[in-house]
């Protein structure tokens, strides 16, 4: 079952061009299946929808959301699909199972008090060493919106030259351009300074030079994405919001939401964001509703003023005698 998992992720990620995070998440729960199907005595050559749906049913008793028992089962349907069309099963067993549906749930977001805070948090608690490239780290995720794997790995070559926009490459190596804020060139200019001191420090040690705009120790060679929460978490505290509604993925959830209620169009938010379908980015549009109520309720003239055509307040009708 390993070498099954194995071939698929490589025709994932050769065919597909899957996303590294996306190859890691199907191998995780087709792992997940196989020891599952092991202690049954059993395998995917010779697993049958009874076994699938059993599968899901102990998925469920474990209490694993819905969100997540439906993107193991799309797992699932993938790989026997692809076990389908290299001759391994002579059918799709998942096929015509029906998931348990996905939960439609709204971003967290913060507000631009929340945002100010966590940038006062970033530029002056920690380690003084770092505070400069903290402070870059939230600039840029909030000025562009990227997703976390696109932050830590971009590279310095992108950042050269004070740029205005800089190019990122996002899922499914779809390159798209992002402008960047005054703030953010100026936090970008100022972590330049310092991680060219830092790489020319290490190179005279022996260490090899780093392509990365954030390096960092490691087998990736730059900041992980597990290191960006941790610090995200800790400017949180320290700028007294509640760390359990603030990831760096909230961030792009602020820039989105923000910009819509600065009136930009929904279209060019897609871009920004680098959704490939539109209606992944309308979700920020239900964000809106309560901003959109308030904003009608406190600004609108006839809203706050009663007028001669108000109705008159219904009354109780009078006693029968």
């Amino acid at each position: 079952m390993d070498r099954w998992i194995s071939a698929f992720l490589e025709a994932a990620a050769a065919e597909r061009d899957a996303a590294r995070n996306t190859r890691l998440a199907y191998g995780r729960d087709l792992k997940d299946f196989a020891a599952w199907l092991a202690r049954r005595g059993g395998d995917f050559a010779g697993a049958d929808r009874a076994e699938v749906e059993r599968y899901l049913v102990f998925c469920e008793a474990q209490g694993l959301s819905k969100s997540t028992r439906a993107r193991r089962l799309s797992a699932i349907r993938q790989l026997f699909r692809f076990a389908f069309e290299e001759g391994w099963r002579s059918d799709n067993p998942a096929v015509a199972i029906t998931g348990p549906g996905r939960v439609p749930r709204l971003p967290m977001t913060l507000s631009h008090a929340d945002v100010t805070a966590l940038l006062q948090a970033a530029a002056t608690t920690g380690p003084a060493a770092d505070r400069v490239r903290n402070l870059c780290l939230l600039e840029l995720a909030y000025a562009t919106g990227l997703r976390v794997s696109e932050l830590v790995e971009l590279p310095v070559a992108a950042a050269r030259g004070d740029p205005r926009m800089i190019l990122v490459r996002g899922k499914g190596g779809r390159e798209r351009m992002v402008p960047l804020s005054g703030p953010a060139r100026a936090a970008l200019s100022a972590w330049l300074v310092q991680r060219d001191a830092r790489e020319t420090a290490a190179c005279a040690e022996g260490h090899a030079a780093s392509r990365h705009l954030f390096p960092a120790p490691g087998r990736d060679g730059h900041l992980t994405r597990q290191a960006l929460h941790g610090l995200v978490k800790t400017w949180a505290r320290a700028a007294g919001l509640d760390p359990a509604r603030v990831t760096p993925h909230t961030l792009r959830h602020a820039f989105a939401t923000h910009l819509l209620q600065g009136g930009a169009d929904l279209r060019v938010i897609q871009t920004l964001l680098g959704h490939a379908d539109i209606a992944t980015t309308e979700i920020y549009t239900h964000v809106m509703d309560d901003h959109l109520k308030a904003l009608v309720l406190n600004s609108h003239p006839l809203a706050r003023v009663p007028h001669a055509f108000t109705p008159a307040p219904l009354q109780d009708p009078p006693d029968a005698d």
